[in-house]
Parts: C-alpha cells; sequence; structure tokens
C-alpha cells in the first residue's frame, strides 16, 4: 500500500526520471546525515520487535494492535535506567500472510528498529490479514538476523512474537531460534491468542520458557474499551496547539508533516481515546522529529544554524538572518515545552480517573507486553 508521497514520488519520476534520481539520491543523503545526528549509541534502548500474525483468523489482534500502541509507548516513556531515559525502538515484522513471498516463509518486515513514531505508526495501520501459513521459528530466525539489536548490554531487548498456530510449524526449528536470541541477551515472549492451555499444548509457552521470556494468552478479539474522562477535550484542544510548534525544514519537511497529520487522523479515526493516546506520546520524550523539525533538531549534538540553506527553509524563515531564526525557534520551542507540560499535567489526571474506573479486565495486548517487559526490566535494574 503506497503513501500519498510514495504515489507523488512516482509520478514525478514517470515525468522527468534524470531529475526525480536526483532528488531521490538528495533526500537519501539528507536523511542518512540526519539520523547519524541523532543516533545515541551509548544511551540505554529498550528495543521491542513486534512479530504479528496477519493471517485470517487475527484480525483482532492487529485492531488491538492499533489501539493500543500509544498507550504501550506512553507507559514506556515513564521508564528510567539509572538516572536515564532510554530510548525506545520498535520494529515490525508480519507473518502467516499468504499475500507474503512463500519462498521466504511468508514473512515481511515491515520496519527495522525505528524510533519514528509516526512512521511505526502508519506502518501498522497498513496491515490487512489474508491467508494462513504461520511459521514461527522462521520469523524469530528473520527478525534475529536482520535487526541491529547492537552490543549494549544495558539495553532491554525483547521480541513479541502473537499468533494462534502451533509454534512448531515450519522448517525452522523454534527451539534454535529462541536458543539463539537468548545467547544473543533476547527475551522472546509469546503471545497465544486464544485458550491458556490451548497455547501450551502447541508449544508456545516453551517458545518463551526457552529464552527465559514470559508466555501469555489473551483474547484477540476482545474489543478494546474505552473510558472517557473529563480531561480529553482538552488534551486534543492542546494537540492542535502543539502540531504548530513544528517548524519542518529540508527535503522530507512537508512530507513529514504530512505524515503527522496523516497519523493524527488514523488515530482519531479509531476512537477518541486512541487520539488522546497519541497526543500523550507526542508529549513525551519519546516523540522525536529531528530529522525534520527545526525544534527537536536544535538540540541534537552538531546542529548548527549556519548549515541550513534558504533552500531548505520554511517560507516563513527564507531570506532571515541567523539571528533572526534563531528566535524563531526559541520561541516555538518554549511554545512547545508550555503546551507538553499542560499535556502531561492533564493526562495524569486523566490517569488517575481511568484507573478509577477499571474493571480489572486486562486480558489484551497492552498489558501482556506492559507486564512482561516490567518484569524483564527489573532484572536490569529499569524503574518506572
Amino acid at each position: 500500500m503506497k503513501t500519498k508521497f510514495e504515489t507523488l514520488v512516482i509520478l514525478i519520476c514517470m515525468i522527468g526520471f534524470m531529475s526525480c534520481n536526483a532528488n531521490e539520491k538528495k533526500e537519501t543523503a539528507q536523511l542518512a546525515v540526519l539520523n547519524t545526528k541523532t543516533h545515541h549509541p551509548n544511551k540505554q534502548a529498550i528495543k521491542v520487535a513486534l512479530l504479528l500474525d496477519t493471517s485470517n483468523s487475527m484480525d483482532g489482534l492487529i485492531d488491538q494492535a492499533k489501539a493500543q500502541l500509544w498507550d504501550i509507548v506512553n507507559e514506556l516513556s515513564y521508564a528510567k535506567c539509572g538516572d536515564e531515559q532510554p530510548n525506545l525502538n520498535i520494529a515490525l515484522y508480519e507473518y502467516g500472510n499468504d499475500k507474503l513471498n512463500g519462498e521466504e516463509g511468508f514473512i515481511r518486515q515491515v520496519i527495522p528498529f525505528s524510533d519514528d513514531l509516526d512512521e511505526i505508526s502508519k506502518q501498522l495501520f497498513s496491515l490487512t490479514t489474508n491467508g494462513g501459513n504461520e511459521y514461527c521459528g522462521h520469523v524469530i530466525q528473520t527478525s534475529l538476523n536482520q535487526l541491529k539489536w547492537g552490543n549494549n548490554e544495558d539495553d532491554l531487548k525483547l521480541i513479541f512474537i502473537a499468533g494462534n498456530e502451533p509454534f512448531s510449524q515450519g522448517k525452522i526449528s523454534y527451539q534454535d531460534a529462541v536458543k539463539q536470541a537468548h545467547k544473543n541477551g533476547i527475551s522472546v515472549n509469546t503471545i497465544f491468542c486464544g485458550d491458556y492451555n490451548q497455547g501450551i499444548s502447541s508449544y508456545w509457552k516453551d517458545g518463551a520458557d526457552l529464552s527465559q521470556g514470559d508466555y501469555m494468552a489473551i483474547n484477540h478479539n476482545h474489543a478494546t474499551t474505552y473510558v472517557a474522562t473529563p480531561y480529553d477535550d482538552n488534551i486534543l484542544k492542546l494537540n492542535q496547539k502543539l502540531n504548530k510548534t513544528y517548524v519542518a525544514y529540508g527535503n522530507i519537511g512537508r512530507s513529514k508533516m504530512a505524515l503527522q497529520a496523516e497519523q493524527d487522523d488514523n488515530a482519531q479515526g479509531y476512537s477518541e481515546e486512541n487520539a488522546v493516546s497519541r497526543t500523550v506520546s507526542k508529549s513525551s520524550h519519546l516523540y522525536k522529529n529531528a530529522s525534520w523539525d527545526l525544534v527537536d533538531a536544535e538540540k541534537e549534538k552538531g546542529f548548527k544554524f549556519s548549515d541550513l540553506k534558504n533552500e531548505e527553509l520554511p517560507s516563513e524563515l527564507k531570506n532571515k538572518s541567523t539571528s533572526e531564526i534563531k528566535a524563531y525557534i526559541a520561541k516555538k520551542s518554549k511554545e512547545r515545552e508550555a503546551i507538553q507540560t499542560q499535556i502531561q499535567n492533564l493526562n495524569e489526571q486523566r490517569r488517575q480517573f481511568i484507573k478509577s474506573q477499571q474493571n480489572g479486565d486486562d486480558n489484551g495486548l497492552e498489558n501482556a507486553m506492559i507486564k512482561a517487559i516490567k518484569t524483564q526490566a527489573k532484572q536490569k535494574k529499569y524503574t518506572w
């Protein structure tokens, strides 16, 4: 499924291949430079590879993932390792879908490890279900081989694999794949979509035990319940103000700002609660956009206003002096910090309200993942 931006690129290429190729190389080069600037190799990270079964019976699972992505991100935003707030990197795979390449095990890497939460949201909302050949060992092995897990011993490295067919299917041994993960310091957590005992008899618990991960069973067809709070409307109004503090620049700036708006719409289209949770995520330290937003970019080590080219700037900053640009970004930064603080304060009241209304029904993807993450995080001295 192509995004509007990808379709636009294709049309431009049809009009003039040479021009398009030059622009594409320029954009790729900018992304490479910015990714280098915003990468913090020595900072602790929570690395989560989410492997989702997208066969016909898994519509409910995908639905829960869409509904609960932002709640999971919000919970992880409160994590600390010592005095540091760790980064969050999420990778996404789908497996068990007959539309995928059978020679590659009906597996697709949807997105590698990324801290671009808008991109992760876009890819998650693009998933559809079809058919069913679910090879758990194969997709685990593929994620071990393809993803850059790194060598930082303080990183929390987790695989979550969810599905409902026997864990032992496929030519690649799940035992071998899971043992290799454990050897590499990666926990494999299995989420069986169905009856707890059925998951045990179909080897999902064994898959988790071999890497000292957690085994969980969830009702994947359980509809996510929405607890409306008196704070929701104000949080959503603050989201509109928050969006006005972003200052897009460079070749990718405009498309990334459009992506931000698109994911706001996706969240709102799913439910108001989802939109509120996304807004809270956007107020946290995990929502970073230094690759296209000058307010975030200015905070990065090595950033220099003098490196900016006039043609990369938005219309309101073109032909402005460096001092004028600095003053404008400082103003936007101050506005953003104030809005984010307001959102966080309202969300704390919202969390307390939701807690008072909950009935104890937590048999869903979000709670299963959070419980497993917190349990394993204690071993690496992560706290909440």
